[in-house]
């Protein structure tokens, strides 16, 4: 799951130890959360847009998606008049801190990796820009590995 750490960062998560995770408006990062994500599941934190782009560490899955109370917010940049508490389009999660990498790991060390390991992971694809992709097992194991 990505963000921008100048709007919200690990270490802001770790501070609060829990919050929301608003503002998805891409409608396959969307259903992704909506139908593959339940509590105790275990994501990546990762900060795009930054000097160091990468992953910087864990947090896990707090709640089923409920409404992003943020579209029906006009003063919001996420507002969205289109989606009502009647009819929501957009959806979040709740995600918990769960720990901060021993070292981060790098895009740059993630494309190392792209012809054998990560070979068919969705965040080295070409023009992904999805803010939150599903990930294999077997390549979560291998980038855990990779940072710790």
């Amino acid at each position: 799951m990505k963000s921008e750490p100048s709007v919200y960062s690990i270490d802001d998560l770790k501070k609060d130890k829990k919050t929301c995770w608003d503002g998805i408006r891409n409608y396959q990062a969307r259903n992704f959360m909506m139908r593959d994500m339940n509590p105790g599941d275990l994501a990546f934190f990762y900060h795009s847009n930054c000097d160091v782009i990468g992953i910087y560490g864990v947090m896990s899955i707090y709640s089923k998606s409920y409404a992003d109370h943020s579209a029906f917010d006009k003063f919001s940049k996420h507002y969205d008049p289109t989606s009502t508490k009647e009819h929501p389009r957009w959806f979040m999660v709740d995600v918990k801190f769960e720990r901060k990498l021993q070292r981060i790991i790098t895009l740059g060390s993630l494309k190392e990796h792209s012809q054998k390991e990560l070979l068919n992971f969705r965040l080295l694809a070409k023009g992904n820009r999805l803010s939150i992709i599903p990930i294999e097992e077997k390549e979560w194991k291998f980038i855990l590995s990779l940072g710790e």
